[in-house]
């Protein structure tokens, strides 16, 4: 009988089969007549039982001589067993012939503690370890989910350009970039263009990477991530908040369904994201300073007493929404933030022309922004006012102008950081775990 190929994450459905398992040894022990490989294929770890007397004698000395990270062929039969880890329910292969693919150097990345520069700096080799495969795969299931559920919703995805001329999100942020001699800019953003897609298919998204030029060194910054930028016609912002909780609810339990195991391994207290339910306090952006300002004034602390210090015009900080979600155990809206702070792009408020039509989803527990999104400017004049007041190149922006002038409706849309959404869901402290491999100040390779 054949050994059929199998994948470690499906090894239930196997249990008594013959099977071969294609991977790297994660680790080993054993002595005498006994030897326990950890065996991972990319789905999954699996412990793989050799006993001497049932096997030639090269086979279970080549098992012996098998280092970290080698590349192995396993065959051998499934069997259920207690002590097995690594899969739920645990299950084990009796092996019966061991193909040694190659027998790995000596792996840098130990059991012992390294720094955070090490670990970056073996990027390509960190991604193996078991709580970064996790995160990987849950980063993954996150995409995957909300594709579907936009999808499912009668979005269509498109594709926005990379390189483009004029800046989305403010100037200051920019990587600029010599096209045949002309300066343009790496995108910020695909929204501009994605307002342009809505006058021919109504909903539509884009997901790809977006750069930031931010000189900051936060746990939740980096220089190139993934934004996700569902946009749509005929919305406002009540509705953009509908559908923003709606899919934030669905993508969590998404994830609680098919990353137990991930979750698992990443020590998520699943309760937390159990209660990701409807509906999200919403909270304006007024009342929101208010609030800081009294646990600002609350507290005893000298230095979160200097970082919970806000004015009624300034955007808020990570020190500032961190304050606010820890009130709430679920995701909260807050609205309405100042005309100043915000892009040039958003609708102003009804008789506050101060304020803008925009909004934060926060995550809980200190996580902060996960979604910025707005009521989009349809007025044509209104418009080339907030470019001229931003002084911004109006030449640059003529087609988005052009969008005002021809069938303009109310729309609104957001973006979504994958890095923020994964690190928030996964429990995890800092973004650039959530990336296979992150670009931050400073860091480019590998």
């Amino acid at each position: 009988m054949s050994n059929q190929i199998i994948t470690i994450r499906n090894i239930a459905q196997h249990v008594g089969a013959a099977v071969t398992i294609q991977g790297w040894l994660y680790a080993k022990t054993g002595k005498g007549k006994l030897q326990f490989l950890q065996l991972r294929d990319g789905t999954g770890i699996v412990q793989a039982v050799l006993f001497k007397p049932s096997l030639p004698e090269e086979t279970f000395e080549a098992a012996k001589h098998l280092t970290q990270e080698s590349s192995v062929i396993v065959q051998g039969t499934v069997k259920q067993s207690e002590r097995a880890p690594g899969v739920p329910g645990g299950y084990e292969i009796e092996v019966t012939d061991l193909q040694v693919v190659q027998v790995a150097e000596e792996y840098p990345i130990t059991p012992k503690e390294h720094g955070i520069e090490f670990l970056l700096e073996n990027r390509h080799l960190w991604i193996r370890s078991r709580k970064q495969w996790a995160l990987l795969r849950l980063r993954a299931t996150v995409m995957r989910g909300l594709r579907d559920w936009l999808d499912k919703q009668g979005f269509l995805e498109m594709s926005t350009p990379i390189l483009t001329p004029a800046a989305g999100e403010g100037t200051s942020t920019l990587f600029k970039v010599d096209y045949f001699g002309d300066q343009i800019y790496l995108a910020q953003t695909g929204q501009l263009y994605n307002e342009a897609n809505i006058y021919s298919f109504g909903k539509v998204y884009c997901f790809g990477p977006t750069f930031r030029a931010e000189k900051s060194k936060t746990r939740r910054h980096m220089t190139e991530f993934w934004m996700l930028e569902p946009e749509i016609a005929f919305c406002d912002l009540e509705q953009l908040m509908q559908l923003e909780e709606q899919m934030m609810c669905a993508l969590v339990q998404r994830c609680l369904e098919e990353c137990a195991e991930e979750l698992k391994v990443l020590e998520r207290d699943r309760s937390v994201l159990e209660r990701i339910l409807p509906p999200f306090p919403r909270v304006s952006y007024d009342d929101a300073v208010v609030q800081v300002q009294k646990m600002q004034a609350e507290t005893t602390d000298p230095e979160q007493k200097q970082l919970l210090q806000i004015e009624w015009g300034q955007d808020f900080g990570s020190p500032h929404e961190t304050a606010l979600t820890k009130q709430y155990d679920r995701p909260i809206f807050v609205y309405g933030f100042p005309t100043q702070c915000k892009a040039f792009y958003m609708e102003p408020w009804p008789n506050r022309p101060e304020v803008c039509k925009s909004v934060d989803m926060l995550a809980p527990e200190g996580y902060g922004e996960i979604t910025g999104g707005s009521e989009r400017i349809s007025n044509t004049e209104l418009l080339l006012k907030r470019i001229h007041e931003e002084q911004l190149p109006e030449e640059a922006f003529k087609w988005y102008i052009d969008l005002r002038r021809y069938g303009s409706v109310p729309h609104s849309g957001f973006g979504l950081g994958v890095e923020r959404t994964v690190a928030w869901i996964a429990g995890i402290h800092h973004v650039r775990e959530t990336n296979p491999f992150p670009r931050t100040l400073g860091r480019v390779y590998p």
